[in-house]
């Protein structure tokens, strides 16, 4: 059976239920008496029974009356909880974000933009997952996360791709050699034949690079191969050679023994982009968290 009422009608009938008296409910209720009635009488006919007897002297509750009077407090407090969680929700009183992010951003961007927000907002759960971008669609594909932050661009029909932020690239030369003399930047072209210290393939780091390289008809080849990037530094500044990497990269991990040099000719840089879900809009708590990695991005990276 179809019952089609109101909020409005189940508070009329609380307050009836309450009072014993339709003008009294009339007036809490900024209601006619005739339109209390009203009420009353189309609550009973959608359920079959009588909830009040009435006589000019006194309104009672009928048996049935009282059971659906428990259903109607309990409903009315399932409602008022259900209002009072979304507005929690929606004014980022609680709830939770969780994310994914490369590494040399989860290093660096991340973690200032996650103690501004915890600090705003205490109640609401931070998740962070670190990894490259393939493994990042698959975790918002999944509904894992609410967003990724990454440095391809997905060409999936299900995923949306907005850009931030872009990072140029730098040669990390040991401290004590030749180039580390000069505050010039590099072309690629000029340091392509020194011993690289490079990701492998299929990071973004490593794509980039093959590419600058590339253009100037130069197969990249690099002497050693390392996934993390404190170890990438710490082996140049070891002087065992130079590195190629993005600015956001070479932020992770202090540059003690180490000189940096701005790479141009290509002059590269690296879109740092939002992957959402398409058709899935973000909670508020997730859009106040992208708020502040865009700000945050924005200090030292242009888009």
């Amino acid at each position: 059976m179809m019952i089609n009422w109101s909020s409005r009608e189940i508070d009329v009938f609380l307050v009836l239920a309450e009072t014993l008296s339709f003008r009294r409910t009339a007036e809490r209720v900024h209601l006619s008496q005739p339109a209390v009635t009203g009420v009353v009488g189309r609550l009973e006919e959608a359920l079959g029974v009588k909830l009040f007897d009435r006589t000019t002297r006194q309104v009672q509750l009928t048996g049935p009356g009282q059971i659906f009077l428990e259903q109607a407090q309990r409903l009315r407090h399932m409602t008022e909880e259900a209002v009072r969680a979304v507005r929690e929700v929606a004014t980022l009183q609680v709830g939770q974000v969780a994310m994914a992010a490369m590494p040399s951003l989860a290093a660096t961007v991340v973690p200032r933009a996650f103690a501004r927000f915890q600090a705003q907002h205490p109640r609401v759960r931070l998740a962070l997952m670190d990894t490259l971008s393939d493994p990042a669609f698959e975790l918002v594909r999944a509904g894992r996360v609410d967003f990724a932050l990454t440095a391809a661009n997905p060409a999936y029909a299900d995923l949306d791709y907005l850009a931030l932020a872009s990072d140029g690239f730098v040669l990390l030369i040991p401290e004590g050699h030749v180039l580390a003399r000069s505050r010039k930047p590099l072309a690629w072209a000029d340091v392509a034949q020194l011993p690289h210290i490079s990701m492998p393939l299929p990071t973004s780091v490593r794509q980039y690079a093959d590419a600058a390289l590339l253009e100037q008809r130069i197969r990249f080849s690099p002497q050693f191969e390392l996934e993390h990037l404190a170890s990438i530094k710490a082996m140049v500044a070891a002087g065992l050679g130079v590195a190629a990497l993005p600015e956001m990269a070479a932020n992770v991990g202090p540059d003690e023994g180490i000189v940096r040099r701005r790479l141009r000719a290509p002059d590269l840089r690296r879109p740092i982009g939002l992957v959402t879900l398409r058709g899935r809009s973000l909670s508020p708590a997730a859009q106040a968290m992208v708020d502040l990695l865009r700000e945050a991005m924005s200090k030292f990276a242009r888009p």
